[in-house]
């Protein structure tokens, strides 16, 4: 993990994390200059190298001021921005009432280097509005959480998300916000970066199987796939959950749900990180599409009373892992099962048997 690599100063946060295997290497590249994103990179070299020309990156020019060395590495590129935090109630029974829209790329974020744990592998981005005359944020903050990952593995944390050694987990927190309503939702705006010949798409999957995230049976994971094939390049993974507290339980679980991928007719909010590094021409040769992720029941009343809200979601290469069923529950199962079935087999044998001595002992009349 670097922080602010070639770069003394502390006012802007970078963070790049690399994983090296035997011939390849992935870069994360984390940044609040402008909206918070992360930028992805996998090269087909173990020794590629972030490259970064501050000057530039850090001008109103900053396209071409991020490269990975050397260029003809890079088999896979892709970005997520986190662009937006909407706030709305329902006001009846005129329908919804939306709030003034919190844009991140305008919030001012605190030293990331404070909160880099190069042992645990972990960082937190906080951040507030540089102008809040709403007083929202007075006693609050929005932070994103980052782990990168040595080895695959389980969260100890709900959702408990399976993870591998290609990827890493991010937590959206959004802590002592006030809401300016009763009964306000949030929803988080989340926008992803795509060359030419690569889509996203958003699956989702249930299973009967909550052992690891009691009572949630559907995971969703906005997926890149080339145009031509069916194979994943990158994904974003999520269980149907978020959490009200800092020390989450089954109890505190919080709807969430994912409103339809769709194209991005519009213009990237200001991300430096992500200009930096596709250029100029951004608009014209990737695939801009943004996905809303909102946070609250059908009653409206989650985030009044502890005023927190966790939302984890993982990010990597390659497929999503796949959580399968564990020994305990197929244990379960098959005791479920197999028990009855071997007392129907048991209790036909007998009854058949009943039937046989019965009738040996007598001699039909005709």
């Amino acid at each position: 993990m670097q922080y602010n690599p070639g770069w003394n100063g502390s006012s802007v946060n970078l963070l790049h994390v690399r994983a090296a295997g035997p011939g390849d290497s992935l870069h994360y590249v984390w940044s609040s200059i402008g909206a918070p994103a992360v930028l992805l990179v996998a090269t087909k070299s173990p020794s590629s190298a972030l490259r970064v020309n501050w000057t530039q990156l850090l001008s109103a020019s900053p396209a071409g001021a991020v490269w990975i060395d050397p260029p003809d590495s890079v088999v896979y590129s892709t970005a997520v921005v986190f662009t937006k935090l909407f706030e709305f109630s329902e006001a009846k029974p005129t329908g919804e009432l939306f709030y003034p829209t919190y844009d991140l790329s305008e919030f001012s974020w605190d030293s990331l280097n404070r909160t880099l744990n190069r042992t645990a592998l972990t960082a937190e981005l906080c951040g507030a509005p540089a102008t809040d005359p709403g007083g929202g944020f007075s006693n609050g903050s929005l932070a994103f959480r980052v782990t990168a990952y040595e080895a695959g593995g389980r969260d100890g944390r709900l959702p408990s998300l399976l993870h591998t050694a290609d990827s890493s987990q991010l937590e959206f927190v959004l802590a002592g916000v006030a809401p300016r309503g009763n009964g306000s939702r949030f929803v988080l705006e989340v926008a992803t970066v795509e060359e030419a010949g690569a889509v996203r798409r958003l699956r989702s999957e249930r299973s009967i199987d909550d052992e690891y995230t009691p009572t949630i049976f559907e995971v969703l994971s906005l997926v890149a796939e080339p145009q031509n094939g069916s194979s994943t390049l990158g994904f974003l993974q999520w269980k149907a959950t978020a959490y009200g507290s800092r020390s989450p339980r089954r109890e505190d679980g919080i709807r969430c749900r994912a409103q339809g991928l769709q194209a991005a007719n519009w213009s990237l909010p200001v991300s430096s990180i992500v200009q930096a590094y596709f250029g100029d021409s951004l608009s014209s040769s990737c695939t801009v599409s943004a996905l809303n992720v909102t946070f609250g029941g059908e009653e409206g009343q989650v985030y009044q009373e502890k005023r927190y809200l966790s939302w984890s979601v993982l990010l990597g290469f390659g497929q999503p892992p796949r959580d399968s069923f564990s020994p305990l529950v197929i244990s379960i199962a098959a005791v479920a099962l197999g028990t009855p079935l071997a007392l129907l087999l048991l209790g036909t044998c007998l009854v058949l048997l009943a039937r046989r001595r019965r009738y040996s002992e007598y001699e039909p009349i005709n």
